[in-house]
């Protein structure tokens, strides 16, 4: 098993994290919880996709965010290739990479603590990352792809009791049951941050943080997309 791991993070299509050979781009969103990353990622792959598509010549330009169907369908991928390489244990390697894409669809991803499974995983993040024109929210996939170039690392937060009575709102919880289920889901995610890369994430990580209890969903994506014109991860409508 121990073979599929090493292969695998090695050699990972179009990417080497070593070398630094790594296309991109990527824009990654992490959230405290009440924080709806998934709407603004949504809505930012198309404002992207757009700005992709400048010419009719670009038909491989759309962005995309990862849901559990782009996941599972990298996964997938990836269990073709081991199926024909030359690894010591195929059918583990498989059941594992199953596993992950279980994990992944379900939310229990952050619950996994094998270091092959999450060694795994992060092999995945990568290979979504590689792919290009990607948003991948949560998962821990910020810290997972800190030091590659050609990425946005976004965090969204916000106070405590502003996301208590978010909570409240959206899932009609009482008070007790929202400051619960709030604390529980910062706890177990950054938890997992710390399985990830052995310590607590910090403001370092990320390269802009929003503050979502004042801002609306349309002000953090113009920031974003002019943060991501002005680092040429994507290029201005001139230079088309």
């Amino acid at each position: 098993m121990e073979k599929f791991i090493k292969s695998f993070m090695k050699t990972i299509t179009c990417c080497n994290l070593e070398t630094g050979d790594f296309p991109g781009p990527v824009v990654t969103i992490s959230r405290q919880s009440g924080c709806s990353a998934q709407r603004i990622a949504i809505k930012l792959s198309k404002i992207l996709t757009g700005y992709s598509y400048m010419s009719d010549t670009k038909t491989d330009a759309e962005w995309k965010w990862v849901d559990k169907d782009i996941f599972e369908k990298v996964v997938n991928d990836i269990i073709k290739e081991v199926k024909t390489g030359d690894y010591d244990d195929t059918e583990e390697a498989i059941i594992m990479l199953q596993q992950v894409a279980k994990a992944f669809s379900n939310e229990t991803i952050y619950d996994i603590s094998d270091e092959r499974l999450i060694e795994t995983f992060k092999g995945v993040v990568c290979r979504l990352a590689c792919k290009g024109r990607t948003i991948i929210v949560g998962r821990s996939a910020g810290v997972i792809l800190k030091d590659i170039p050609n990425k946005l690392n976004v965090r969204l937060e916000a106070p405590m009791e502003w996301r208590i009575n978010r909570i409240m709102q959206l899932r009609e919880f009482t008070q007790a049951e929202a400051v619960q289920y709030v604390k529980e889901m910062d706890e177990k995610r950054d938890f997992f941050i710390e399985k990830i890369i052995g310590r607590k994430a910090t403001n370092d990580d990320f390269d802009v943080i929003f503050n979502y209890a004042s801002l609306q969903d349309d002000e953090i994506i113009d920031a974003i997309v002019n943060i991501l014109k002005n680092k040429k991860i994507i290029a201005h409508y001139e230079d088309y």
